[in-house]
Formats: C-alpha cells, sequence, structure tokens
C-alpha cells in the first residue's frame, strides 16, 4: 500500500518564492497546496487540514501573526505545527512568532530551501510520534 503524502500548505504571497519552494517540497515527496493570502490560507487550513503549515509574516489582508493567532486559537487546527518563514528577522518578530505558538522561526535570507525542507521532516516527523 503507498503511504499517503504529508500535505504542506504554504501560505506565501510571492510567487516565485512559492514556485521554488513547492518545486524542492514536491521533490522531497510532500503534497503541497498554495494559498496567497492569510485568509485563502485559513480556509484552505480548515477544508484540508494540512499536517504542516509553512506561514509568510507579511501577506495581503490578513498577516501571518493573525493567521497563527486564529489557527492556535480553534480546537480544530490548533495542533498543526506552523513554520513561519519571514524576511523579517528581528529579534522581537522571531521571539513573537515563537510566542503566539510556531513550532520554528526560519528567516529566508539566513536559510537554504533545502534547509526548510529538512525542519519540514523534522517537525513532521515529530508530529508522528
Amino acid at each position: 500500500m503507498e503511504k499517503k503524502k504529508q500535505k504542506i500548505l504554504m501560505i506565501e504571497d510571492d510567487p516565485f518564492t512559492r514556485k521554488l519552494y513547492r518545486n524542492k517540497l514536491n521533490l522531497a515527496g510532500f503534497d503541497v497546496d498554495e494559498a496567497i493570502s492569510g485568509e485563502e490560507g485559513l480556509n484552505k487550513v480548515r477544508a484540508e487540514k494540512p499536517d504542516l503549515i509553512l506561514l509568510d509574516i507579511i501577506l495581503p489582508r490578513k498577516s501571518g501573526l493573525d493567521v497563527l493567532i486564529e489557527l492556535k486559537g480553534n480546537e480544530k487546527t490548533k495542533d498543526i505545527p506552523v513554520i513561519i518563514l519571514s524576511v523579517l528577522g528581528q529579534v522581537q518578530d522571531i521571539k513573537k512568532g515563537l510566542t503566539l505558538g510556531a513550532k520554528d522561526y526560519l528567516v529566508k535570507s539566513e536559510i537554504t530551501i533545502s534547509e526548510v525542507v529538512a525542519k519540514a521532516r523534522e517537525c513532521l516527523k515529530n508530529k508522528k510520534l
């Protein structure tokens, strides 16, 4: 029996960034879905229950931090791990993201796409335990 692919929802408004990560995550064996705004992301999370969420902070209409607050405040979505992937690398941004419940906070300029894939794997492996 074929193992079900783990689903990652990437909430990111930049098409170039989405494409790069989607290709790399697909190659790594993940099923990747995308949302381009905070609102679309929340709707997809509720509808599809992904195994992991990669969340940008700077999004149209609803910020990634607002999305995170909503996810963690909802009984049905609070246990889905969220990795923040942002250009914002200030200590206060990172602290805020982790305090609000993100599993990890990755700064785009400081990490390779392969490292993001490794972090996603690690996060999902720990989720199964």
